[in-house]
């Protein structure tokens, strides 16, 4: 079902940027918030908004667009991984700039915020970047910030970090994750830009929170959910409704960074052109909703799957639950529990009847296709199995994969490869089915089937394997598992 005009939205969106840029009347930076690739959360809760919506408002624009990736210290020496891609924030940089390259989009620079000298890894990264030939710039912590606007809007401040050159006049910072420095950065160019006669100006494109909708509205608290795990918080925007009367929703960082970001304009340009955070957006999302129903109950299943991701990654990482907390608190304001997933109690049900690990998947027309644990196969790759069986429709009784196919890989895993697990996982069934199809006809529908999954949600009763969650993630299965493994073991392959 579809909740939202695709169409619509990029065509408001180009005129809103262009309005912006007529505003300015000279250079534009065009903060990117969210994802510009692959943004799965607001195609999950938007349903009609695919994942390249806002790479290909930018491709319309690609000879006078620049982009500028914005990636912090503090991820780069921390590792910090993208949960969606299963990637390192700095691999998820070289990422982007390949993906841009090939849309036909100028990368013009990297910068590396937050840098300090303890950054070793972000030095190393800089010269690997250099080396490639990208153009790298630092920026430097700002003490004070975002309190202290006196400071931060001087020579010690903004004035210290290296100024970007660019040499479009629409130029987009984006980043890998959210407290990337994109704002700063812009804020920075703003300062440095006044300083050499050039007149610049900022806006902001940032799909969530969603302004016009209510602060309670499902695809709001499904945002919030997405970001338990940082100290992001909706709410009214108070400089909003001091200005114009109208409550509408912002969230907390943007809310404390206007002061300086208002300041910034003052002090530059003698007036503010935005007299609350929320103006400084160009966001058309909540007046494309088609179907208020359609978006809501989507949003509704996101924020049940971020509470399962969340008391994943707590257990995993043995922390305290505060993110699950927080959306569990979300799941009862809304009323909703986890049950409501509709593929959940069909896996656990498997596993009680069977007392071993289960695993159930949602297809496309709502039927509901399980799996179980067997000698020969783990619960998702029989899952896996039974779906493209389902949807190829082929008899249930049909076995795409004989024993005597099965056995000779477990042989390898087991007695060359030192696997202690001789069941095939979703990659070796993948493979052991496109070598079927050669001769098997039924195998080559089957494996046809693939791209009808994309999408697809899916539960699974033990937290799954470093590969099995990679092909689900790579054929686009919205997964989900309960928060236990398998085995006791203490040592385990991410």
């Amino acid at each position: 079902m579809v909740g939202f005009d695709r169409e619509r939205y990029l065509a408001l969106q180009s005129e809103h940027i262009a309005e912006r840029r007529r505003r300015f009347g000279g250079k534009l930076y065009l903060e990117f918030g969210g994802k510009l690739f692959d943004d799965h959360h607001a195609s999950r809760v938007l349903p009609g908004f695919t994942p390249d919506n806002k790479i290909a408002m930018l491709h319309e624009l690609r000879d006078e667009v620049e982009i500028v990736v914005a990636v912090s210290s503090h991820d780069i020496g921390g590792s910090k991984v993208r949960a969606d891609l299963g990637i390192t924030y700095e691999s998820d940089v070289l990422r982007l700039i390949d993906e841009f390259r090939s849309y036909g989009l100028f990368v013009g620079s990297v910068v590396i915020t937050q840098v300090t000298d303890e950054h070793r890894q972000a030095r190393a990264f800089k010269r690997k970047l250099e080396r490639a030939g990208v153009k790298v710039y630092r920026h430097y912590p700002i003490k004070g910030y975002p309190s202290d606007v006196a400071h931060i809007v001087s020579d010690a401040g903004y004035g210290r970090n290296e100024y970007i050159e660019t040499e479009r006049d629409l130029v987009v910072v984006t980043a890998p994750g959210p407290g990337s420095g994109k704002m700063a950065t812009c804020l920075s160019q703003l300062y440095h830009d006044h300083q050499r006669g050039i007149t610049s100006g900022y806006a902001k494109y940032e799909t969530f929170p969603i302004w016009n909708l209510p602060l309670d509205h499902p695809v709001n608290l499904a945002y919030e959910a997405a970001t338990a795990d940082l100290d992001d918080v909706n709410m009214i925007d108070p400089y909003h409704l001091a200005a114009y009367g109208e409550q509408v929703v912002n969230y907390n960082r943007d809310v404390e960074i206007f002061p300086v970001l208002k300041l910034l304009f003052e002090r530059l340009t003698g007036s503010s052109p935005y007299q609350s955070p929320t103006d400084m957006g160009v966001n058309m999302a909540g007046v494309c909703i088609s179907d208020d129903a359609v978006v809501r109950e989507a949003s509704k299943q996101e924020i049940i799957r971020r509470y399962f991701h969340a008391l994943v990654t707590e257990h995993r990482d043995d922390l305290e639950p505060t993110a699950s907390d927080r959306i569990a608190l979300t799941m009862s304001q809304l009323g909703v529990v986890r049950e409501d997933r509709p593929v959940v109690v069909p896996a656990l049900e498997v596993e009680r009847r069977t007392k071993a690990p289960a695993a159930a998947i949602e297809l496309p027309d709502g039927r509901i296709v399980t799996g179980k644990t067997s000698p020969l196969l783990g619960a998702c790759s029989a899952m896996l199995l039974d779906a493209l069986k389902d949807l190829a429709g082929i008899d249930a009784g049909v076995r795409l994969l004989a024993p005597e196919t099965i056995e000779p890989i477990q042989t390898l895993k087991t007695q060359h490869l030192g696997s202690r697990n001789p069941r095939l996982h979703t990659d070796e069934v993948l493979i052991a089915l496109s070598v079927s199809a050669r001769d098997d006809a039924l195998a080559r529908d089957a494996l046809a089937q693939l791209k009808q999954l994309r999408g697809c949600d899916m539960h699974s009763t033990v937290i799954l394997g470093s590969v099995d969650a990679g092909i689900l993630r790579s054929l686009g299965v919205n997964v989900t598992s309960e928060p236990v493994y398998q085995t006791k073991n203490l040592y385990r392959k991410r």
